[in-house]
């Protein structure tokens, strides 16, 4: 069993930056693909950032490339998603997801394609 946890939400002035970490414990023997979300209210989950399972391939969503930067620390079993520039639209909930060992699908930002999801932490931009 995989368990996601992710840090704590904030809000944050329009223009500021914010760095969002979420720690993997459970079954780590196997570094997962895994990847960053976000939901607005009465929106869809939308995928934000994908990373291979050794870190060294990211790919992005064109809304947000330039703006956010994922990464990941093995030896932590830790993710994280840097976020710069922040907009008053980039206010949501934000999910960190992992891939099941064995079936990443490279660059993926669909929501169907990750088994392991963490708790949501909101993140609210005001202007």
């Amino acid at each position: 069993q995989v368990h996601l946890v992710e840090s704590g939400g904030r809000s944050v002035q329009a223009g500021g930056s914010l760095r969002r970490s979420c720690v993997v414990s459970g079954d780590t023997s196997n570094n997962y693909c895994m990847g960053w979300f976000r939901q607005a209210p009465e929106k869809e989950r939308e995928g934000l950032a994908y990373i291979s399972s050794d870190g060294v391939l990211t790919h992005y969503a064109n809304t947000v490339k330039g703006r956010l930067t994922i990464s990941k620390d093995n030896w932590k079993n830790t993710l994280y998603l840097e976020m710069d520039s922040l907009k008053p639209e980039d206010t949501a909930m934000y999910y960190c997801a992992g891939m099941r060992k064995g079936t990443c699908v490279v660059r993926s930002l669909s929501r169907d394609d990750y088994s392991y999801w963490g708790q949501g932490t909101q993140v609210t931009v005001s202007s």
